[in-house]
């Protein structure tokens, strides 16, 4: 078990969620402007050591057929990099449909666009760090 940095990487934006040590629940934490990989990386960094993570899920854009896009093959190479510049283990996990589960909760909530377009991107990282902690634990 261990504390777990879930990360939604975009291009523009990155949505963040963290878990208790114990992998029980993922927590949305913020979103990060994204100026570009480099910057990415030192504010993943950051937020590391903020948490104590010991490691990280990264959500994986596959499309709808299992292949690999050309923003699957940019998150793979951003793992890559991650791995090297971190020092800790990174899982890629299927992150397909979990922007629009979490439009579609805000929107049954009747979030406003402009708070949708605040709260999204981390609590996309939210459900597939939950999803990953939950394959990982499935009898809890």
């Amino acid at each position: 078990m261990a504390r777990r940095l879930g990360v939604d990487y975009g291009e523009k934006r990155m949505g963040i969620a963290v878990c208790d040590p114990q992998e029980w629940v993922a927590t949305p934490l913020c979103v990060v402007p994204v100026r570009s990989d480099d910057h990415a990386i030192a504010e993943i960094r950051r937020l590391i050591e903020e948490t104590a993570a010991e490691a990280i899920v990264l959500g994986f854009p596959l499309n709808m057929d299992n292949s690999r896009g050309p923003m699957a093959l940019k998150v793979e190479a951003f793992a890559q990099r991650l791995r090297r510049e971190t020092g800790l283990p990174v899982d890629l996990w299927d992150e397909r449909l979990s922007s629009a589960q979490v439009e579609r909760v805000l929107l049954e909530g009747d979030a406003s666009r402009a708070q949708r377009r605040a709260v999204t991107d981390m609590l996309a990282a939210q459900a597939v760090l939950q999803s990953f902690i939950d394959f990982r634990n499935p009898d809890r």
